[in-house]
């Protein structure tokens, strides 16, 4: 007879937050349901609220790994680089793994969708404003700079939430081809 691993508390916690961001990737906020998102991580639903308390200290808990794991992205992309460079790298990195993970690009856009509730608001605000002050760190540049980095940036969230780069419309091409400038 097979004898099941014990998985450790944290490796348990791992397992939600991992289940917890497809479920609130596909289904936002108020949409989820923390018995999916039990199921998914292969554990009882009050044990999801025995590690997270509620489903909005769940949905903090996914939105804030995702801010750090994205600025440990850009960390990784931008060491030893400084200036123009370094937001260069931090582009491709972003462009090149995080926005092609429509998982982590749909939590990213329903963590700004679900900015009417205080708590979960500042946790983002926090989050991107963690991005931000690094990018500012590391490069060095003028607010307008930065600024332009963010916002196309966020352009690009768009673009790849629409699926544009896979359609053949002219607009779509113009704005694609813009970003790439």
């Amino acid at each position: 007879m097979a004898v099941a691993e014990r998985k450790t508390k944290e490796e348990r916690r791992e397992a939600v937050l991992d289940a917890a961001l497809e479920v609130f990737a596909a289904d936002g906020f108020s949409g989820a349901s923390t018995e999916e998102i039990a199921a998914k991580a292969g554990i009882s639903q009050p044990y999801v609220f025995r590690l997270f308390g509620t489903k909005k200290e769940l949905f903090k808990a996914v939105t804030g790994r995702c801010f750090r794991e994205t600025l440990e992205t850009f960390q990784r992309a931008a060491e030893g680089q400084r200036g123009q460079k370094a937001l260069e790298a931090i582009g491709e990195a972003y462009t090149g793994r995080l926005l092609p993970d429509r998982v982590r690009l749909r939590a990213q856009m329903q963590a700004y969708a679900s900015c009417d509730d205080p708590e979960i608001c500042e946790v983002v605000r926090q989050g991107y404003g963690d991005l931000v002050a690094y990018v500012e760190r590391v490069s060095g540049l003028p607010p307008a700079d930065v600024s332009r980095f963010f916002a196309k940036g966020m352009l690009l969230n768009v673009i790849a939430s629409m699926r544009l780069e896979s359609i053949d419309e002219p607009w779509a091409d113009r704005l694609l081809q813009g970003c790439k400038e």
